[in-house]
C-alpha cells in the first residue's frame, strides 16, 4: 500500500469519528419534569341528578363523588364521617332544589316523617294558605310554583259622593307584598317543559298575621294575584298594616252614564 492510500484512509477514518462525535453531541437531551404534588380529595355526598323541589329523595339520585379537600364546606356530609348518608337520607323531602353534581346539604333536606311535603317544605314559623283563583285573577296562568306576588283585594263600596250619580265605587289595595307561591292546585313545579299552570287555587306561604288577613280579605271582596318581578323578589315584604295610600280610578258606567271616581285614605 502507498503512502497517498494510508493517507486517504487515514482521513477518511478521522472524518467519521469526527461525524460520529458531533452526532453524538445533537441528540436532545431529556427534559425534567418536576412531580405533580398528589391533590388530596374526600369523598362528597352529591345529587346524581336534578332533584326538584317537594322530591322524596331515593338512593339512585344520590352518590359519593371525590372533591378537594380544600374547597369542602362544613355543611356538606362527607363518607368518612357518615358513611351510612345514603341510607339514611332515604325518604327525605327536599326544601329546595338540588342540581346534578350539587353536593348534598342536609338543611335543605327534611325528614317527611309520614307527613305530606307541603307540611314538610314549609320554614319554620310559616302557614300555607290557598285562596281560589281565575284566569283573570291569577295573571292569566303565568304564575308559577316559587314566583312571588303581590295580593290585591278589590271590593264594591258605597259612594260617599252622591253627587257623582253612581251608587257604588270599586277600590282595590295591596293587602300582603312579595309572598311566595307555593303551589297551584296540585303542582309544585315546573315539569317537562311546562309554561303555565291554569288551576283555581294557589297556596301561599305566609306569616300567621298573613294568613288571618287573607282569610278576612276573602270574605269581604274579590283578590287577585299580582305577579312580581325577578328582580323585585329580593325586595323586603311590606307588613299586613302597610296598605297602599293610592287607590285606582275607577270607571262606572251606571243607567248608561259613565263616571270616573278616585278613592284615597
Amino acid at each position: 500500500m502507498n503512502a497517498a492510500r494510508v493517507t486517504v484512509l487515514a482521513i477518511a477514518i478521522g472524518a467519521g469519528g469526527i461525524a460520529a462525535y458531533l452526532a453524538s453531541g445533537s441528540d436532545p437531551k431529556p427534559v425534567l419534569q418536576a412531580p405533580v404534588a398528589k391533590l388530596d380529595t374526600i369523598d362528597v355526598l352529591v345529587a346524581r341528578s336534578d332533584i326538584p323541589l317537594g322530591q322524596a329523595v331515593k338512593p339512585d339520585d344520590l352518590q359519593w363523588q371525590s372533591w378537594p379537600a380544600g374547597t369542602i364546606s362544613p355543611s356538606f356530609i362527607r363518607r368518612d364521617q357518615q358513611g351510612n348518608a345514603i341510607t339514611d337520607l332515604t325518604g327525605s323531602i327536599a326544601r329546595s332544589p338540588f342540581f346534578a353534581g350539587e353536593p348534598i346539604r342536609e338543611v335543605k333536606l327534611v325528614k317527611g316523617n309520614g307527613s305530606g311535603f307541603m307540611a314538610a317544605i314549609l320554614p319554620s314559623g310559616m302557614r300555607a294558605i290557598s285562596t281560589e283563583i281565575s284566569p283573570e285573577t291569577g295573571a292569566g296562568g303565568f304564575i308559577l310554583p316559587n314566583d312571588r306576588v303581590d295580593v290585591i283585594l278589590s271590593r264594591r263600596e258605597r259612594n260617599p259622593d252622591r253627587t257623582s250619580g253612581a251608587a257604588e265605587v270599586v277600590n282595590s289595595e295591596i293587602i300582603l307584598s312579595n309572598v311566595r307561591v307555593l303551589a297551584i292546585d296540585q303542582t309544585v313545579e315546573e315539569k317537562n317543559g311546562q309554561k303555565v299552570v291554569v288551576g283555581r287555587t294557589a297556596t301561599l306561604e305566609l306569616a300567621p298575621q298573613q294568613a288571618e288577613a287573607l282569610a278576612r280579605a276573602r270574605q269581604s271582596g274579590t283578590l287577585s294575584l299580582a305577579l312580581r318581578s325577578l328582580v323585585d323578589a329580593n325586595a323586603p315584604s311590606a307588613n299586613v298594616e302597610e296598605r297602599s295610600s293610592r287607590r285606582d280610578t275607577i270607571n262606572i258606567v251606571r243607567f248608561g252614564v259613565s263616571t270616573t271616581t278616585t278613592s284615597q285614605k
